[in-house]
């Protein structure tokens, strides 16, 4: 019986999970938004949110956790404590959002996207200025044929 078993284990092992959790975790503060399966979000959420609050806490034994036990990489823990951390400084939780997407075709599993919450919105600003810019492309190719 799983009485008191909090994890799912996503048919895999024990360090397998833990392995995928961690990468996956490296991705989501390194892109600040993912991809992946509903499943694999809900898990990636609760540890996520978790090192987001050791990363508050700050200190030597919170970095050096976050470093060697979770997430093995010094870039992304850099910017977990310098960056992401300092977002969130006034927030008491829900760092995290799960939007569902759709489901995927060949297996018809509900792919979610998560996303840190107060992220910076870089994409807009590149649509934006795409859209102007083909705004712009447009007025000068009218002005071209105009003047002809």
């Amino acid at each position: 019986m799983r009485h008191r078993v909090a994890d799912k284990k996503l048919g895999r092992t024990y360090e397998h999970k833990k392995a995928l959790l961690s990468n996956m975790a490296i991705s989501l503060f390194r892109h600040e938004r993912i991809e992946t399966t509903l499943a694999k979000a809900k898990l990636l959420r609760v540890k996520a949110e978790r090192m987001i609050t050791w990363a508050k806490r700050g200190g030597l034994a919170n970095i050096r956790l976050l470093e060697g036990a979770l997430l093995h990489n010094k870039d992304t823990v850099g910017k977990l404590v310098k960056v992401i951390a300092p977002r969130y400084k006034d927030r008491q939780g829900g760092y995290t959002r799960i939007m569902k997407l759709r489901n995927r075709k060949g297996d018809n599993a509900l792919i979610a996207i998560i996303e840190l919450v107060d992220r910076v919105k870089k994409e807009k600003k590149v649509k934006k200025e795409g859209k102007e810019a083909v705004a712009e492309v447009k007025d000068a190719k009218k002005t071209e044929v105009t003047k002809k």
